[in-house]
Formats: structure tokens, C-alpha cells, sequence
């Protein structure tokens, strides 16, 4: 069978370095780089990625699909205690600014 095949840079690189190996020509090399990769020779196949369910250990009453409300609770603090702090810095003075938290 006739085709045209454009490579990536990379790909024609690594392809001539293979043939410089070998000391094939382009045909007979690509062939047997396919039927290794079509053929899944060793050190091509990937492994099977396995992983094991596990309990996530939280405590009772903690709901885990609010953790993004959570997380966003804890930047907005981290983000308004930082304003203080600036606010604090910039005024020269250790006046309490009042901390207001958002609730549910």
C-alpha cells in the first residue's frame, strides 16, 4: 500500500536515528516499528493503572461535597486577614478592625 505520512520533527528525528541503528532503509524500518507498536512488544504496552478504593476517614457530620464551600470560607478569611494587615501597615496603628465571617 502507497501513502503519504507526514512525521513531527521529533518523530522523523527519532526515526533516523533508529535507521542509522539498524542500517535499514525507511520502509522495512517503519514496518517493524509498526508491528512492534501494533503488536504490543514489550516495553511498548503500558501497565494497567489499578487503584483500591479506600474510606476517606472524616469525621462524622462533615459532608464532603461541600469541601469547595469550605475551601472558598477559608481563602476569603486568609484574603480579608491579609487586607487587615496591610490596612494595619499602612495606617501605623494596631486598631482592631472588625472581622466579620460569612455564615450559612
Amino acid at each position: 500500500m502507497r501513502t503519504t505520512l507526514t512525521l513531527d520533527p521529533d518523530v522523523a528525528a527519532l526515526l533516523s536515528q533508529e535507521m542509522r541503528r539498524t542500517g535499514a532503509t525507511l520502509k522495512p524500518t517503519v514496518n517493524q516499528l509498526l508491528r512492534r507498536a501494533f503488536a504490543g512488544a514489550p516495553g511498548l504496552a503500558r501497565k494497567r493503572f489499578r487503584y483500591a478504593a479506600r474510606p476517606l476517614g472524616l469525621r462524622p457530620g462533615f459532608d464532603p461535597d461541600r469541601m469547595n464551600q469550605l475551601y472558598d470560607q477559608l481563602e476569603t478569611e486568609s484574603f480579608l486577614g491579609q487586607r487587615r494587615q496591610e490596612m494595619q501597615d499602612k495606617n501605623g496603628s494596631r486598631k482592631r478592625v472588625p472581622r466579620k465571617v460569612a455564615s450559612d
